[in-house]
């Protein structure tokens, strides 16, 4: 199958703004391989709508009134009919708190809306074909925000145990926000092995993605510097 033949990828575009996202429907109705399916006013909306129409990607706004931005892709996510659906956060507060929040609540990716529209419109392929997306600058600040928070009050979900040193190594550069290639280039390893090692990361950590595996990494301390000298 062609990529001319591949059915559009379907964006469903939440926020309280309608300018924006009068924006964000035109900029995707214009792209090829898109189409908008909808637009929320609120995240009561926004649930509602992925109920009914299955987008393969929700472009997500935090600050909304009623149901939040947050609450709507915990809802969202955790559905079981909706599996198939990934949500691509887009807020103007790049603040730590929603970042963390987001990513815990099963959100895909982060962006903020100063975003150039190219790379939100990458963003959105590379979120609608199971790949998870952080701005750069957000990784780096979300990883300075936990390094500088207390202990934890109660042990983390998940551990690290049986995870491989290798594992570990890759888990590590995946939460400071590499890409796959970054991390062959970095370990010496070919990108295969690094897809494999990957792999079994997401299943021995019960991780959805990508972005679940950084959840981890912060959550046990491998970023940090709550263990092992990270």
């Amino acid at each position: 199958m062609t990529t001319t033949d591949a059915p559009p990828v379907r964006v469903l575009i939440a926020d309280d703004q309608a300018m924006v996202r009068g924006s964000f429907r035109v900029l995707v109705d214009h792209t090829p391989g898109m189409t908008a399916v909808g637009e929320a006013a609120n995240g009561a909306e926004a649930v509602e709508l992925a109920r009914r129409e299955r987008p393969d990607v929700v472009l997500m706004d935090i600050r909304m009134p009623g149901l939040d931005g947050i609450e709507a892709t915990r809802q969202i996510c955790s559905d079981p009919a909706l599996s198939a659906v990934r949500v691509l956060i887009l807020t103007t507060f790049d603040l730590d708190e929603y970042v963390y929040a987001a990513l815990r609540a099963g959100a895909a990716g982060f962006l903020l809306k100063d975003t150039p529209p190219s790379d939100v419109l990458t963003a959105v392929s590379v979120v609608a074909a199971g790949e998870a997306l952080l701005a750069p600058s957000v990784t780096r600040r979300l990883i300075k925000e936990f390094a500088r928070r207390p202990e934890p009050a109660r042990p983390p979900s998940r551990s690290l145990d049986g995870i491989t040193d290798r594992e570990l190594e890759v888990l590590g550069l995946i939460a400071r926000g590499l890409s796959n290639t970054e991390i062959t280039e970095h370990l010496h390893l070919s990108l295969a092995t690094v897809k494999t090692h990957i792999g079994r990361l997401l299943t021995k950590l019960r991780a959805r993605d990508r972005a679940q595996l950084v959840i981890v990494a912060y959550e046990t301390g491998l970023v940090g510097d709550r263990r092992r000298g990270a």
